[in-house]
């Protein structure tokens, strides 16, 4: 189709003559087909938010609408739409409006309305490019009377020419379709075999060859298509188009050597244009939707506070620190504006990939026109590049940013030279994970064998192919040339819900599914190596046996007391332990996202004392208490379900009665009635002696510890609804 580069003119001239509708038995017409390729090409237009201006014109039509008709001239030819951006509106137009007419039209007269079209409405507006695109099965008879003048105005109007035809045109026999090895073939249109071909085609397809050669020579006869070859290349929604603007400024290396440079974005992770809005259902519109934001008190009233009277506030812990919008400028990091400059220099070596972050890449070239800039940035990038050394440097993108630090190393290309900038990460933006290794473990060390299968796997799957006799490498996974499928399933929905606006969206596009899909050519070389991993890596099927309860266990009583139960247990918790154990690795203090399974490992692989890991258990329990939600307090009785249970094992009976005692006084002080019931159903009291031998609690202590104190002030106010008298109140005072 059009060659993408700057704003175009395009004209899409259709014949919709009565032959285009003939097709063979189960196959699509040459009307349909030429209708789907017009679809793809105006589609990926309008996704890709393209400036080209695009007009469709018809021939064959019953009717007769443009400028050049009288008489007996340019007859059944209709402009359908002039030129102007493409829309929702032409789809709509080329789907459901525009039909097969009942005439035919001579393609060469079409093609002069086509011009005329072009060179009217391209007065006054800047076209780099202007192009015309003919559809048609050439079955109608044209005239060759103005062929000459033709070929001459699309000369000398600078207008390129595109055919696409029904059936494959080859440059020598008239027959062979050039395909594409790369793009999918699961479109498949009519054939029309040489012999198929009617006289008037025939006659049609030389005239085409005879212009598109007249153009542009030999390679005029690649602008010929067919429309089986087009629905391959087009069924990619194409991609937005991006047009880098330059970022000026000053490179400086301590305070006394500055370059003038401008630097360029190469890479920006694209991400969907954030264009949903709410609209009416009915109407969809956007103005007919209006929104209001009220601020309420969180009181059974739910009283209205005006915006006024409201202040941002961050949550710190369970705290909320008001934050004015004063306070937020003055907490804003201001510098000098933007900056590029040199902190020192490192070997490259130093320098890790996995270091590199951002969402962007910078390629920095000396400014325009500025000698003195080249000479400097050049010998730059030179010695960093002879020494395979890098510069660290402070980069602000302008005064209202925040700096970052980064990487710029040399890139020298045959037809130019620059830094590349790679953002590096501060001390918070690094994860430290640590992980018990396989080594230590016999069990999970490879054989030979293993080994060697394992590397001739990853050989089989490799992504590059060397060519040995042209000492080139072939990448048969370019990742640069994949259009994102998110895109091209949204691009898809969103085609459809406004063309068909009551169906349901179509499944995802075949070839959308094979995009990331490994190579055909890798997946035939690694089947062998599979099937020897498969041999000496053999899976089995574990079974989790299934334990076998009686019915002792089922109507055990809960509260059943006695080494039995202690038993039991224990060897639950060391199960427990042994799984959590191999999930956490090493672990080297109790965390906030499973503290109660950090504090069973500490204390059972001693890598920390108990005192010190129940420490820090209690430090996340008051935390979770602090937050006041329901989430925060299950997780609390998970901790304090394995601190007594720990306790216990280890004799730490003590700690764990004191540390119940405090915390039922800071709940009643916080008023956490409802959490204190949640620990009274689930029966979590003090350790007695009875459980551990150093405990002083007997059972009925325990059993009064979780029985609720008695408040004299709500049973003074009872008294007093049920009629008691003086007396009895100053009694209980």
């Amino acid at each position: 189709m059009a060659r993408s580069g700057n704003k175009a003119a395009v004209v899409l001239c259709m014949d919709v003559g009565f032959a285009m509708s003939n097709s063979l038995p189960g196959e699509e017409s040459p009307f349909e087909l030429a209708k789907k390729v017009m679809t793809m090409f105006v589609q990926r237009q309008v996704f890709a938010e393209s400036k080209d201006e695009i007009a469709l014109v018809l021939f064959g039509t019953d009717g007769t609408d443009n400028a050049l008709a009288c008489e007996d001239q340019y007859q059944n030819i209709t402009v359908h739409r002039h030129l102007m951006l493409p829309d929702f509106d032409l789809l709509e137009d080329i789907e459901s409006k525009i039909q097969p007419g009942s005439q035919q039209a001579d393609f060469l007269d079409a093609l002069i309305v086509c011009m005329d079209v072009i060179q009217q409405e391209t007065v006054g507006k800047k076209f780099e490019k202007r192009h015309i695109e003919v559809f048609t099965d050439l079955s109608s008879p044209f005239s060759k009377d103005q062929l000459d003048t033709i070929i001459h105005n699309l000369r000398k109007s600078s207008i390129s020419l595109q055919f696409f035809l029904p059936f494959p045109v080859g440059k020598e026999d008239g027959a062979g379709d050039r395909g594409d090895g790369n793009l999918p073939s699961d479109h498949h249109g009519p054939s029309f075999p040489l012999k198929g071909i009617t006289e008037q085609q025939k006659e049609g397809i030389q005239m085409v060859k005879r212009v598109m050669m007249s153009l542009e020579g030999e390679d005029g006869l690649d602008e010929i298509y067919s429309f089986s070859e087009s629905l391959r290349q087009l069924c990619i929604f194409k991609k937005i188009e991006r047009s880098s603007m330059s970022w000026p400024c000053q490179l400086t290396i301590g305070s006394n050597l500055s370059i003038k440079i401008l630097a360029y974005k190469s890479i920006l992770q694209e991400k969907v244009k954030k264009s949903w809005t709410v609209v009416d259902a009915r109407t969809l519109k956007k103005e007919d939707v209006h929104k209001e934001t009220v601020y309420c008190l969180n009181d059974d009233d739910e009283t209205e506070v005006p915006k006024e009277d409201t202040i941002q506030g961050f949550r710190y812990g369970s705290d909320i620190i008001p934050f004015s919008k004063v306070d937020e400028e003055q907490m804003k990091y201001k510098s000098e504006g933007k900056c590029f400059s040199v902190l020192g220099f490192c070997r490259s070596s130093q320098v890790h990939w996995k270091y590199f972050m951002g969402n962007q890449v910078l390629k920095v070239f000396a400014a325009k026109d500025d000698e003195a800039a080249a000479v400097a940035l050049s010998s730059l990038i030179h010695a960093l590049d002879e020494l395979a050394m890098v510069a660290i440097v402070r980069y602000a993108y302008d005064r209202r940013a925040n700096p970052q630090v980064g990487v710029a190393f040399p890139h020298i290309k045959d037809s130019y030279e620059c830094l590349v900038y790679v953002q590096l990460p501060f001390m918070e933006d690094l994860r430290q994970y640590m992980f018990s290794s396989l080594k230590n473990n016999k069990k999970y060390t490879p054989t030979e064998a293993q080994l060697s299968a394992v590397d001739a796997l990853i050989d089989s799957m490799s992504l590059v192919k060397k060519n040995e006799e042209e000492d080139t490498i072939e990448d048969l996974f370019p990742t640069t040339k994949i259009p994102n499928p998110q895109f091209q399933r949204l691009f898809q929905c969103l085609l459809h819900r406004a063309l068909h606006p009551q169906e349901p969206l179509p499944p995802v596009q075949q070839h959308v599914l094979k995009m990331l899909d490994p190579p055909t050519e890798v997946t035939a070389q690694c089947q062998t190596t599979l099937s020897k991993i498969k041999t000496l890596f053999p899976l089995t099927e574990a079974v989790k046996r299934r334990e076998q309860r009686t019915a002792q266990d089922i109507f055990q009583d809960k509260h059943e007391e006695g080494p039995t139960s202690k038993k039991l247990k224990t060897e639950e918790g060391e199960a427990h332990f042994s799984l959590s154990s191999l999930a956490e690795g090493v672990v080297t203090k109790v965390g906030s996202v499973n503290p109660a399974e950090n504090f069973r490992v500490l204390v059972r692989q001693k890598n920390a004392s108990f005192e010190e890991a129940s420490h820090q258990l209690i430090n996340h329990i008051e935390q979770f208490l602090d937050t006041n939600e329901t989430p925060y307090f299950m997780k609390t009785m998970d901790c304090i379900r394995v601190f007594r249970e720990e306790a216990i094992q280890f004799s730490e009976d003590q700690r764990f009665n004191d540390f119940l005692k405090a915390l039922r006084e800071k709940v009643e002080i916080k008023q956490l009635n409802h959490f204190w019931e949640i620990v009274i159903q689930d029966g979590i009291t003090l350790i007695t002696k009875d459980e551990a031998a150093g405990s002083s609690v007997t059972a009925e202590e325990a059993k009064k510890f979780l029985a609720p104190k008695e408040n004299p002030k709500q049973d003074a106010a009872a008294l007093l609804e049920e009629g008691g008298d003086v007396d009895d109140l100053l009694d209980l005072i």
